[in-house]
């Protein structure tokens, strides 16, 4: 389906031709009539899909249509990253729009504070903020939302499992109670249904399947102890001729250790983790995208808030906590038809889980043999047929003369 057959306001259709948008994505094409027909929706799709553009796209024609004076809309989003990839979307799509917002997130100096404030006294058409730093505003009893008329929940389940479901509960208190309501979220489990009952107003429902890995990621891993895993980074990274490697872990105290093993060998790399201002991240990422860094270790703060072309290889030194999370890592590479490579490091704990992965994404990861020299991993038993694994010294558990020569792979029933 094609953007023109919307209906959509024609300035705001200058922005999307602009930008070369000319078809809709699934998600956008069964979205926009809903939202434009002021009703309430959930809808359950991924990063990756065109699902800032399905609520951004309706919200400006409206406010084109209509200008407000105060603000109209209300993002709330999970991360600060995030919240700056939807202001600059909107940066394109409203260039030729009269429509104004603000981006509100922590980790900034007093003076982007104060820039918030006024944005928000004032009243920015369209506000897109973190849960937290919004309540600090909100406090503060100078937010304009007496005359606003819609509310959008992206990534709702990523804000859940982060803890802001009070947050974003308290913030809906403090708005008009008659609103557009939409809720986006990568998954569906049931405590989003049970949070959209609370908030959403006989919505309807949009749900696209479960994205798979795109086609040009080769997916491999590694039957690992933990005690292994930074040695056969270091492995990977000396005997090869990757320019652009991406590092996911789930602990930031992981993030910053494997950093200084990294530079102690004279490898250039460096750490994102929640305890870095916005400045430093944004340095950061300015200066991996541009290849002055070599390779980037992060937490899962950038599995779905970074848009990177050249990404060559992305390891994810534990196994990610569920698919949806997995295929936000991995898709870091392979951007735009690319080629790229993910690894993953499967340690005895974490079989069963990344068998589940497997399963849903409806493909076997080969389990690759330890470099030569390195005692063996684990054996490929996501079943726990074997017992309890303990994560040991690797010297004493399964190494031996047969090293890393041997390659594991599930058995055959």
């Amino acid at each position: 389906m094609k953007f023109e057959e919307f209906g959509l306001n024609q300035d705001l259709m200058e922005g999307i031709a602009s930008i070369g948008f000319k078809e809709a994505t699934p998600i956008q094409e069964k979205a926009i009539p809903i939202v434009l027909a002021g009703r309430d929706l959930i809808a359950c799709a991924q990063t990756g899909t065109g699902k800032t553009a399905a609520y951004l796209l309706p919200i400006l024609s409206k406010l084109t249509k209509e200008p407000s004076a105060n603000c109209d809309t209300l993002i709330l989003v999970p991360t600060r990253e995030l919240a700056l990839q939807i202001d600059q979307a909107m940066d394109g799509f409203s260039y030729f729009t009269p429509v104004s917002s603000i981006a509100v997130y922590g980790g900034t100096d007093g003076m982007s504070f104060e820039r918030e404030k006024k944005a928000l006294s004032e009243g920015a058409n369209i506000t897109i903020a973190t849960p937290g730093r919004l309540l600090s505003h909100l406090n503060q009893k100078y937010v304009r939302f007496e005359n606003l008329k819609h509310l959008i929940l992206d990534e709702a389940d990523r804000m859940l499992d982060m803890g802001f479901q009070e947050d974003i509960l308290r913030i809906i208190g403090m708005l008009p109670k008659v609103r557009q309501t939409l809720l986006f979220s990568a998954t569906m489990p049931h405590d989003i249904r049970a949070f959209s009952k609370k908030i959403l107003q006989n919505p309807e429902e949009v749900s696209l399947a479960l994205s798979k890995p795109a086609e040009g990621i080769t997916q491999e891993a590694y039957l690992i102890y933990d005690a292994q895993k930074n040695d056969l980074i270091i492995h990977l990274l000396k005997d090869s001729d990757y320019k652009s490697v991406l590092i996911f872990s789930s602990r930031k105290e992981k993030v910053k250790k494997l950093r200084s093993e990294l530079r102690a060998l004279k490898i250039d790399a460096d750490a994102m983790h929640s305890d870095l201002d916005q400045t430093e991240r944004e340095s950061m990422v300015r200066n991996f995208s541009s290849g002055k860094l070599r390779v980037l270790i992060a937490t899962d703060i950038l599995s779905r808030g970074i848009d990177i072309e050249g990404i060559e290889l992305v390891i994810n030194y534990d196994v990610p906590r569920d698919a949806d999370s997995y295929i936000h890592r991995i898709g870091r590479t392979a951007r735009a038809s690319s080629f790229g490579k993910a690894i993953t490091f499967i340690n005895s704990e974490d079989q069963r889980s990344f068998k589940s992965i497997e399963d849903l994404i409806e493909k076997e990861v080969p389990k690759l043999s330890l470099p030569h020299g390195m005692p063996s991993g684990p054996a490929w038993d996501p079943k726990g047929r074997k017992g309890s694994h303990r994560q040991g010294n690797p010297k004493h558990r399964g190494g031996g003369k047969q090293g890393g020569n041997r390659r594991f792979s599930p058995r055959k029933k």
